[in-house]
């Protein structure tokens, strides 16, 4: 498995980019000052929170009518699957990947805007608030629905935060809840200014230290192997050809591979 060098550090600004979801805690980025971010990534309905987003990616089944009202205005803002299953293929597919939003948008982010940090906030997909699911009140609590691609969320965010490593990318969570179905390292806004290139290659460094290599090497050979991919993105049209025992035993290496790390 190639990780790019990190020890090359270069002399402007890091981009760290902000991925917004729908949990009840995403209000807590409303005071935060936009110049924090390089950008801002709304997912789904998660555009309502704050008005300066600069990028929207939605589901294809997404309705029309809880877009934006000037969606016509800031089309090349708002993306969709048009624009998120190439950018997903171009990690696995979805089948590995994991086709829910949280996912799939970040995948897209890291993909066509190249990071150096993706800070995630509202995208735990932790379900415990049965009368509030969502900032805006009681929502699809979409990534626990029955779906070959989403049995283990933990291991699909540990092949996340291996894949953005190998793209340069260092994904943290803001999050202040006490659980979480991502497995990346824990950072509070407020520290979020003190993150110098050089200070991100060191978080890098530190995390890879920590991976077993070899087990996200061994997952992605299976991946390969399996040849679980296509290109429309339409998995659910193959699943008779998808073995989820397989999907386990690639989850369960992907864990494997994150296991010391979360240990720690």
């Amino acid at each position: 498995m190639t990780i790019p060098p990190i020890e090359t550090v270069r002399d402007d600004a890091p981009r760290i980019l902000l991925l917004l979801g729908s949990a009840p805690d995403a209000v807590r980025c409303e005071p935060w000052p936009k110049q924090a971010f390089s950008r801002i990534v709304a997912i789904n309905n998660a555009w309502r929170v704050r008005p300066d987003w600069d990028f929207l990616v939605h589901s294809g089944d997404f309705p029309s009518d809880r877009l934006p009202h000037d969606a016509t205005l800031r089309q090349a803002r708002i993306f969709s699957a048009t624009q998120y299953v190439p950018a997903q293929n171009a990690f696995g597919g979805f089948v590995y990947a994991g086709a829910t939003m949280a996912l799939t948008a970040a995948y897209w982010t890291i993909h066509s805007q190249k990071p150096d940090v993706l800070a995630f906030l509202g995208c735990d997909m932790i379900y415990d608030r049965p009368d509030k699911t969502h900032f805006y009140g009681i929502g699809r609590p979409d990534p626990l629905r029955d779906d070959v691609t989403l049995r283990n969320l933990e291991a699909k965010s540990a092949r996340l935060l291996v894949q953005a490593l190998k793209h340069g990318c260092l994904c943290i969570n803001l999050s202040d809840l006490p659980r979480s179905r991502l497995v990346f390292p824990r950072l509070a806004f407020d520290a979020l200014g003190g993150l110098s290139l050089t200070r991100i290659a060191e978080m890098k460094a530190d995390i890879l230290g920590s991976l077993r290599l070899d087990k996200a090497e061994k997952a992605e050979e299976i991946e390969k192997d399996l040849g679980y991919f296509y290109e429309d993105g339409m998995y659910w049209n193959h699943l008779d050809e998808i073995d989820e025992t397989f999907l386990a035993d690639i989850d369960g290496l992907w864990m494997s591979a994150v296991e010391q790390r979360r240990a720690g």
